[in-house]
């Protein structure tokens, strides 16, 4: 654990505020903001939906936040009672600090959530690193787990370097040196499934506002597969070339125990931002979870 501000200044930081704001606004749900005391500060988190429904954890991408994740999974919360914690470091309501990626410090932090909620047991849906940490408590606690639903998680298989290299961080190192939009549209071309004007622009600023982590996690051992013993779903992208969503669900169904799986046709590693995708999504993990 690395105490310290991810944001470049505080103009950024002024600047993710403001889309923090932006995107609370387009979940279009009622919605509470609660803080949970941990062993490393008060964490932030959103709820949306009645307390009296099924709790289902979600948890958001990194250099996003909750705000970001109930925009598009909002009408999950007409059936269940939606928790969305921001994960330390990757959003702008997180905790100012980096959790390492070599051991459970992730997991350990999510334990600290929902036992200070009082959760028992409850449904947990991450996306991207968010799906990582999911995973990872799953595996630590699987009793605590009654689905678990991840959409292109992080450590499922290993990251292609080398793809990684030549589709971001060239693009990546021109917008930032030269923020046009063009070269935002060549960098989102890379990650968006489909251009659309609020995302493409976060994408371009969360680029230069936030510290870039230098390490995302590895691959899980097989055996860390083998202690989820609840139902999962696993949705990987078709045209993710760093995680692609063939080999994701192949290793998925060789070592998950009961599996379900879906292949995004025609996906990047960050799905579509259209109504009928969200539609689909929120129907697709409702279906799996009920």
């Amino acid at each position: 654990m690395v105490r310290y501000d991810v944001f470049k200044n505080q103009q950024a930081r002024q600047r993710q505020e403001e889309w923090y704001q932006y995107f609370l606004m387009s979940a279009r749900c009622k919605i509470g903001n609660y803080t949970v005391p941990t062993s490393l500060g008060y964490n932030h988190i959103l709820t949306a939906g009645d307390p009296v429904h099924p709790p289902v954890v979600c948890l958001h991408a990194m250099l996003t936040g909750s705000a970001h994740l109930l925009s598009t999974i909002r009408e999950l919360a007409e059936t269940y009672y939606v928790i969305a914690p921001d994960i330390p470091g990757h959003s702008i309501k997180g905790l100012p600090m980096r959790l390492s990626f070599k051991d459970h410090s992730h997991a350990e932090w999510l334990k600290e959530i929902v036992d200070g909620l009082g959760l028992g047991h409850f449904d947990l849906f991450g996306v991207s690193l968010g799906g990582f940490i999911a995973r990872q408590f799953a595996s630590t606690w699987p009793e605590k787990v009654n689905h678990l639903a991840l959409l292109v998680p992080l450590g499922i298989i290993q990251a292609s370097v080398v793809e990684g290299l030549i589709g971001m961080a060239w693009p990546i190192m021109r917008y930032k040196l030269h923020p046009s939009k063009e070269n935002l549209k060549e960098v989102t071309e890379y990650l968006l499934s489909n251009w659309e004007q609020d995302w493409g622009a976060y994408v371009g600023d969360a680029l230069i506002d936030f510290k870039i982590p230098n390490r995302i996690p590895k691959a899980a051992r097989s055996e860390e597969f083998e202690h989820l013993s609840m139902p999962v779903l696993v949705m990987g992208a078709e045209n993710d070339p760093t995680f692609p969503g063939e080999l994701m669900i192949e290793r998925a169904k060789a070592h998950i125990p009961n599996v379900d799986t879906e292949l995004l046709l025609g996906s990047k590693h960050c799905p579509p931002t259209s109504e009928e995708f969200r539609k689909w999504l929120t129907n697709r993990v409702h279906r799996f979870i009920a």
